[in-house]
């Protein structure tokens, strides 16, 4: 199985749940309430995506939304991805399916946080930087202590771009 062989689309309302658990069971992933979920997969069902497996059954999400204050970013929330389908390309082939969309055509740079010790991610974005041929920056985003007040590990803030299609 490889990352041609599952359905990538726009999430849905319907989606929710099936988010909320396959989030759950993707340490280190933060959990949401499936409230949260509910809202990802239906106000920002554009800028998010789901790979599922020609049953139906959903394996992969990423969430996202577009800057507020900076509308040529997309901000990644989170990516996840069933430990059944790990090692298959799916989370790149997810992030690559979401940055051609048209809604996204006006993307020059995406963001996302990562901890230290999510090797994972690391070297997902990295990968993906390489892809776009595009540099990544990285800085302290929210501070162990600072923000956290050592309850989270300090997130880093990922930034690549300029991207070009």
């Amino acid at each position: 199985m490889n990352a041609e062989e599952f359905i990538f689309n726009n999430p849905s309302s319907i989606d929710g749940m099936a988010v909320h658990q396959l989030v759950a069971s993707c340490p280190p992933l933060d959990t949401n309430s499936t409230y949260c979920n509910l809202l990802q997969t239906s106000h920002f069902d554009e800028t998010s995506i789901t790979a599922s497996l020609n049953d139906g059954q959903l394996v992969g999400f990423v969430s996202g939304y577009i800057l507020p204050n900076s509308i040529d970013t997309l901000f990644i929330w989170q990516v996840a991805v069933s430990e059944k389908v790990r090692g298959k390309g799916v989370a790149k082939k997810m992030l690559s399916s979401l940055l051609k969309r048209a809604r996204c055509s006006g993307v020059r740079f995406i963001e996302t946080s990562i901890t230290e010790s999510n090797l994972g991610s690391w070297a997902l974005f990295r990968s993906l930087a390489g892809q776009l041929g595009s540099t990544l920056e990285e800085t302290v985003m929210f501070d162990k202590q600072e923000h956290f007040k050592g309850k989270h590990d300090t997130e880093h803030l990922v930034r690549i771009g300029p991207i070009s299609f």
